[in-house]
C-alpha cells in the first residue's frame, strides 16, 4: 500500500457513483492530486469539499498509478468568498487555472504557498487585486512561461522598462522601443516592485499583460480553448471595480 498525508487546497469536486466524489487538491509536496472521497457527496462532507477550502488529506492506493482514495478533514473554510461577487470570481479563476494547467502529481511548493496567502487575503477582506496579478505572473513562471522583466531585450539596460514584447515576453525600455512603442504592451511598474496597492491604470495594464500571455501561451500549450474564460470574467469584474473607485476585497469570516 502506498500512502502520504498533508494539507491541500480543494480545486474541484465531481460526483462518483452514488455517494462518493472525485476530489482534486493542490498540496505543497504532492502538487495537484486527485483521489476518491467515500461519502464525499453526503450532507456532512459537501460543506467541507468546497473549492478553495483548506483540508487535511491522507491518500492511499495499492499502486502508484491508481487514483487512490482520500480521507479528508476540514482545516479552514473559505466559504465566505462564495457570497462575494469579486471573491467568487477570483476563487473560480484561481482554482480553474491550477486545475487545468498544473501537471498532475508535480510539486510546486512556492506557488502553493503563494496561493494560500492570496486566498487568505481574499477571505480577510484585504485588497487583493494586485496580488492576484502577481500570482498570475508567478503561475506563468512556474509553468515555464515566465516573463523577463529584468532588462531591455534591445539595449540590455535595466532602467525605464516601460514596455513588454507581446511575442517574447521580454521587457523593452523607452529608448529601445523607438518607433515600435505602439506595438508593445505597457509594463506596469508595480510588477517589478511587487507593490500590492498600485494606481488604477497600472492595475488595468497588469491584468491586460498577464491575460495576454495566458491566452497566447497557456491556451495553445494546454489545448483548452476555454482556459482563460473564467480568468477573463474576473478581469472584467476587477476592471469595473477599479473604474468605480472600489478596491477588491473578499468576504470576511
Amino acid at each position: 500500500m502506498i500512502q502520504w498525508e498533508g494539507e491541500g487546497i480543494v480545486l474541484s469536486v465531481r460526483p462518483h457513483g452514488e455517494s462518493s466524489a472525485i476530489v482534486q487538491v493542490f498540496t505543497e509536496a504532492q502538487g495537484r492530486h486527485a483521489g476518491v472521497v467515500r461519502g464525499g457527496a453526503s450532507r456532512k462532507m459537501t460543506p467541507v469539499l468546497q473549492p478553495g477550502a483548506q483540508v487535511a488529506v491522507e491518500w492511499q492506493a495499492r499502486l502508484e498509478d491508481h487514483i487512490g482514495s482520500f480521507r479528508v478533514e476540514p482545516v479552514r473554510s473559505r466559504a465566505g468568498l462564495l457570497s462575494d461577487r469579486a471573491g467568487l470570481a477570483g476563487l473560480t479563476a484561481i482554482c480553474g487555472l491550477l486545475r487545468e494547467c498544473l501537471p498532475e502529481r508535480e510539486a510546486h511548493g512556492a506557488l502553493y504557498r503563494r496561493t494560500g496567502v492570496l486566498l487568505d487575503a481574499m477571505v480577510a477582506g484585504h485588497r487583493w487585486d494586485a496580488a492576484y496579478v502577481l500570482w498570475e505572473l508567478d503561475l506563468l513562471g512556474e509553468l515555464g512561461f515566465g516573463l523577463d522583466l529584468s532588462r531591455c531585450a534591445v539595449t540590455g539596460q535595466t532602467q525605464e522598462l516601460a514596455y513588454v514584447s507581446p511575442k517574447s515576453g521580454r521587457a523593452v525600455s523607452r529608448g529601445g522601443a523607438g518607433e515600435w512603442a505602439d506595438r508593445l504592451l505597457p509594463n506596469p511598474a508595480f510588477l517589478g516592485l511587487r507593490d500590492l496597492e498600485p494606481p488604477p491604470d497600472q492595475l488595468r495594464d497588469g491584468l491586460s499583460l498577464t491575460g495576454h500571455f495566458i491566452r497566447q501561451w497557456l491556451v495553445p500549450a494546454f489545448g483548452r480553448a476555454g482556459l482563460a474564460d473564467e480568468r477573463d470574467r474576473l478581469a472584467a469584474v476587477l476592471t469595473r471595480q477599479v473604474g468605480s473607485g472600489a478596491s477588491s476585497t473578499g468576504a470576511s469570516g
